[in-house]
Formats: structure tokens, sequence, C-alpha cells
């Protein structure tokens, strides 16, 4: 019987060594699943690379991390938030190394693990510092620099409802970052407020298809 169900926290964390590269799903805080994200700060992993749209901010999430001494790299379209001082301090440090990524690269280089495709050409970026060190190709009459797909590890997302084959459903704005991410690392992990029974999803609202997805979990506070 296939059942995904993790039954706490840090069971559903399990496996997550040092060294690990992490996705996170988040913008600002929809669909940051903060309650997987503290687990992983108690449970003390190091040299992680984080790969999310920010780095946090004013100490929650993400940026618990990074206070934590435990990133070793951010990769993220948006380093500074308000309230990101643990980031700013760290980076200028020379402890902590960021690799900065448009918004709309960083979804496409996500998407681009998941479906196996091995590079893509975009103009976003040419003629910037973003551009150094990439290589650029003339097609038609623009300039175009390659980007590589972002993989990882894990992938911690949040969606608003699952079921025990992984299926699941996302709430409004909260859906961003977490179905490419799903597809673009080994172990999905998802946080969610809701486990419901089989068939209690309606087939046409699942957007993350339970083949992707290795645990869930229930956060505290969220109905049984």
């Amino acid at each position: 019987m296939i059942n995904k169900i993790a039954y706490s926290l840090a069971d559903a964390l399990d496996g997550i060594q040092d060294g690990a590269t992490i996705m996170i799903s988040g913008f600002g805080g929809a669909g940051l699943p903060f309650e997987l994200v503290d687990a992983l700060v108690e449970r003390g992993t190091h040299d992680l690379t984080i790969v999310s749209n920010n780095a946090g901010s004013q100490g929650k999430g993400i940026s618990r991390l990074v206070l934590a001494g435990q990133v070793r790299k951010v990769i993220c379209s948006f380093p500074r938030q308000p309230g990101s001082s643990a980031f700013d301090d760290l980076y200028r440090q020379g402890r902590l190394a960021l690799e900065l990524v448009p918004q709309g690269t960083l979804a496409e280089r996500i998407r681009a693990a998941g479906a196996g495709i091995a590079g893509f050409y975009t103009p976003t970026g040419v003629g910037t510092e973003l551009a150094q060190g990439k290589e650029s190709r003339r097609i038609g009459d623009r300039d175009y620099l390659l980007e590589y797909p972002l993989h990882a590890d894990f992938a911690l997302i949040k969606a608003e409802v699952a079921d025990r084959w992984g299926n699941l459903a996302y709430r409004r704005s909260g859906r961003n970052f977490g179905p490419l991410m799903a597809t673009a690392a080994r172990c999905t992990i998802a946080q969610v407020s809701r486990i419901v029974a089989l068939g209690g999803i309606d087939p046409e609202a699942v957007v993350t298809p339970g083949i992707y997805v290795r645990r869930v979990v229930r956060a505290p506070g969220g109905t049984p």
C-alpha cells in the first residue's frame, strides 16, 4: 500500500545530510514551508546550498538557516529583504556565497531540470554583470545567454491539501515555485494543511501528481 505520510516533521526530513542542495518554495511568506524549515534548523544540518526566491527576512524561514550558519550558498533572485541583516552580514564577511539569478530565469532553470532540458538561451542578463563567464549566442537580431538547469537533492514545498499517494493541490498564490521544484529534486517533501482520503481531491484540482512527491507531512495547527 502506498502511503507517503510522515508522522512528524523530523521524520519527513530523514536523509537530509550536510552538503545537500535544497530547494525551498515560497514567494515572500506565501507558499513557504515555515515549519519544515524550522525543523531543518533544529536538525542542525550544515553546508547547505539553498535554492529559493529569496534568502529570508526578519529572522523567519530561510533567514533562520542563514543566521544559524547552516547555509554555504544561496541561489536566489532577491537576497536582500527587509530585516535580512543575517544574510547581509555573512555575505560581506565572505562566509556565504551568492548566485544571483533573475526570477524568470530561476523558474525556467528549475523547470528545465524537471523536464530533462540540458540548457536554454535567454536574453535576460545580456550586457550586465550577470553575463560574465556565460556562453552567449546571437540568434536572429538578439544576443542570448546560455543557462543550465538547476537540480536539487531535496525540495521542501508547501501545499494546501494532499492524499496519502502524495497528490497535491495548492492555495492561491501559495502555488508559486512549488510545482516546479517538485519535479527538479530527487526527493520532494511537502508540508500541507490537510490530508484527505484517496479521492478527496478532485483530479482536475491536482497540480502536483504524487509521482513527484516522496513524503507528505501535516504541519502542526493544520486540520486532520
